[in-house]
């Protein structure tokens, strides 16, 4: 009779595992949601961004007065940070204030951009090189994050906000944090 090699199964073992992962990521409520180890912190420093042609420019001070706020980082570059504009643009109509930071962008193009699609945020600043997005722990654009009235963030969202998401998660998290 001959001998199996330990290496022979190591393949479909291998593969068994990477299956049974894969299965517990899909089965999550929310495969989108990723932790942010900035939650309960201070909001990260934005004073190296950089004005965005002549919008309103984002400031530390906003970020730590007034209510809940959010600040989404967007780029003109990313599909999806096209698709989840409308429900930025709907969100600054009833009255939520939304920060813009532009991520590794040029500054023509992301004119170009808001000009086309409106303009949701009250201030923006330009993040061309990427060392704020990095401060905040920015996976990629789109990411938004939930500010309170203290600067400090509560909640993140990483991905584009649908209607689906702004219900589910944005708005409760809007009103959990103005409940602080």
């Amino acid at each position: 009779m001959p001998k199996i090699s330990p290496l022979m199964a190591a393949p479909p073992l291998l593969f068994a595992v990477l299956a049974g992962l894969f299965i517990f990521g899909m089965g999550r409520d929310d495969a989108s949601r990723l932790p942010t180890a900035q939650a309960g912190k201070d909001a990260p420093s934005i004073a190296a961004l950089t004005p965005l042609g002549d919008l309103a420019p984002l400031s530390d001070e906003m970020l730590d007065q007034g209510g809940v706020k959010l600040v989404n980082y967007w780029a003109s570059w990313c599909a999806p940070c096209r698709a989840e504009h409308p429900q930025l643009e709907a969100m600054a109509q009833s009255g939520i204030t939304i920060y813009g930071i532009n991520y590794k962008d040029e500054a023509p193009k992301a004119l170009g951009f808001l000009n086309e699609l409106g303009n949701p945020y009250a201030a923006i600043g330009q993040d061309s090189p990427g060392r704020t997005a990095l401060e905040w722990g920015v996976y990629g654009v789109p990411e938004t994050y939930v500010i309170d009235a203290k600067g400090k963030i509560t909640y993140r969202f990483a991905g584009p906000i649908t209607q689906d998401v702004l219900d589910k998660y944005i708005k409760p998290e809007i009103a959990k944090a103005a409940a602080n």
